[in-house]
């Protein structure tokens, strides 16, 4: 595998990612944080290049503090070739089958190879089947900001709160995984007079809108799509896709990401969790 740096490489493999939407979506995003200042410190493999077979993105491996860490050892895969996809999975150098990790991207084929891999060397797996929506423009916010509450990035002090709310963290490496991102890629909240946030969206290090969500008592009224579109102004701004990936049995989130535009995409966005 060849790790790709060089700006000009960086700006090909988008490029080529592009023409290939939107089964390449997590991978593109990835490639494009990486290249505008790399604030999640990922790195970008390809089995050859020029002509590639196989894109993975992976945190860099001086970054790997806790084996145990499937949030923040995070990778993304694109393949053109299924043997070399198979190959590289297959071995031990690219992805480190001994650390939890998860690995996300939007074709059949790698969910089926990591499957298989992950039962040949008695790994458990989790499987999250993601629908991706995709905004052609900016969102546009139903709603306007009310009287009494302001927009504003989330700060690491509002932590604590994400952490408790979402439905797949709530312990102590989910916390730290989301005081990362808070710390080093963009956010956006409505808080409310005390300066407690009412509703909130994250980006990812995939430059996917994520961890979104509103506190019960504020829901009704569109606030998700006020952040969503501050969010999205800046990606657009940027040259970035503007997606999320949403459980479909989470329809109060579909109807939301919908009514602001976003539209739903063909594939499945996978999020595949091994643990050891």
């Amino acid at each position: 595998m060849q790790i790709l740096t060089c700006p000009g490489q960086l700006q090909l493999l988008e490029e080529t990612l592009r023409r290939s939407l939107p089964a390449t979506l997590p991978v593109l995003g990835t490639v494009m944080t990486v290249a505008r200042g790399n604030p999640a410190a990922h790195e970008v493999l390809v089995d050859s290049w020029p002509h590639f077979g196989v894109v993975l993105t992976r945190l860099h491996p001086e970054e790997h503090k806790d084996p145990r860490d499937f949030y923040t050892n995070l990778l993304t895969l694109y393949y053109r070739d299924e043997g070399a996809m198979r190959a590289l999975l297959g071995g031990t150098e690219a992805v480190g089958w001994t650390r939890a990790f998860q690995m996300q991207g939007m074709q059949d084929g790698m969910y089926e190879a990591v499957r298989e891999a992950a039962d040949a060397k008695g790994l458990r797996l989790e499987t999250y089947r993601y629908q991706a929506l995709l905004s052609p423009q900016p969102p546009r916010p139903r709603a306007q900001v009310p009287p009494g509450l302001r927009l504003a990035p989330v700060s690491p002090s509002h932590v604590p709160l994400l952490n408790a709310t979402w439905s797949f963290g709530g312990n102590p490496r989910s916390h730290r995984y989301l005081l990362r991102l808070v710390r080093g890629l963009p956010s956006a909240c409505l808080l409310g007079p005390r300066g407690r946030p009412v509703t909130w969206s994250l980006l990812d290090p995939l430059a996917c809108l994520s961890h979104g969500y509103t506190l019960p008592a504020w829901r009704g009224q569109g606030l998700s799509g006020v952040t969503l579109g501050a969010l999205g102004q800046e990606l657009h701004a940027r040259g970035f896709p503007i997606y999320c990936g949403v459980l479909p049995q989470n329809t109060a989130s579909q109807r939301a990401v919908r009514a602001v535009g976003f539209l739903p995409q063909p594939g499945t966005f996978y999020t595949l969790i091994v643990t050891p």
